[in-house]
């Protein structure tokens, strides 16, 4: 029990089982993932690592909660409803019914895998368990999957890359194309001068449109991981604080138990706004090209 315990505080004393040490505020957070291992060549991070367990896990969840789906639903088949029905009455509104159903497997994804990601940085060892890598150094054995850019590049390089085939799909090149750089004055209530100034005025609306549109995955990553690699350092040093201020070692686990306290719960709620944000900005951007002529959704 009192091992358990240690670990729980993240004590900094190290213990050593295959090749793996725990320290608490070793060396702080590095902004690049590590290199465990290389299968072939190819070069496994910690980051990845944990993406995949997070994955599995989300899969096995599911799957155990919902073995057999039935009309009369069961326990699990009530949460997996309610959590579907939850992100549908947020999401339907916004993209519109039309292309709702074949958008939604890539929102409620992208949900889901953001949030559980989010929050393994809050568990017990994320973070603070080391392993040496090929090169013989030191490195975090877990670590965020969204505390790595490359992770939050490819969630929203997939991301767009969908966006474009539901608007080509859906809407089509006519529309976009008028959404973008079409006139949206009425050529009968306004002055026909007027009504061709505007037009070289919405114009140049769709080339910055256009503009901001190629810079969409760059914002979408770099906000993601900047607030999730933001708290896991913030996490770390208070984790390591008792530590660096030179404190004796029962102080500096016990410091370990209090203070970080109130930054997970605020790191509970980043991690949910986090994945909250990057589906609902997706679907915005779905949504102001496919939810047109749809009465009160648009």
């Amino acid at each position: 029990m009192r091992a358990i315990f240690k670990l729980l505080l993240l004590s900094p004393l190290y213990f050593g089982f295959a090749n793996i040490v725990f320290a608490a505020g070793k060396d702080g957070v590095d902004v690049k993932p590590q290199v465990l291992w290389e299968l072939s060549g190819f070069p496994v991070t910690n980051s990845m690592v944990t993406s995949w367990v997070v994955s599995l896990v989300i899969i096995f969840v599911v799957r155990a909660l919902v073995s057999k789906p039935s009309l009369i639903p069961s326990k699990g088949q009530l949460i997996i409803e309610s959590v579907v029905g939850g992100l549908r009455g947020i999401v339907e509104p916004i993209v519109g019914k039309k292309v709702f159903f074949p958008a939604f497997w890539l929102l409620s994804g992208l949900f889901v895998f953001i949030l559980v990601n989010n929050w393994s940085g809050l568990l017990p060892g994320v973070g603070s368990l080391y392993t040496k890598d090929p090169d013989g150094q030191w490195a975090p054995f877990i670590r965020p999957g969204n505390a790595d850019l490359n992770m939050t590049l490819a969630l929203a390089a997939v991301a767009n890359l969908t966006w474009i085939y539901l608007i080509f799909r859906y809407a089509g090149p006519k529309v976009i194309i008028k959404d973008w750089f079409g006139n949206k004055a009425d050529k009968k209530e306004v002055h026909w001068g007027m009504f061709y100034f505007l037009g070289i005025i919405f114009l140049l609306v769709g080339v910055i449109e256009v503009i901001s549109i190629v810079f969409r995955p760059i914002s979408l990553c770099f906000r993601l991981f900047g607030n999730v690699y933001g708290g896991e350092s913030l996490l770390h040093s208070m984790f390591g604080m008792g530590e660096a201020l030179g404190m004796p070692l029962w102080l500096s686990n016990l410091m370990m138990g209090v203070i970080p306290v109130p930054f997970y719960f605020l790191e509970v709620l980043i991690g949910l706004v986090q994945a909250l944000v990057f589906m609902l900005l997706v679907s915005v951007y779905i949504g102001l090209i496919c939810n047109h002529g749809e009465g009160d959704e648009h």
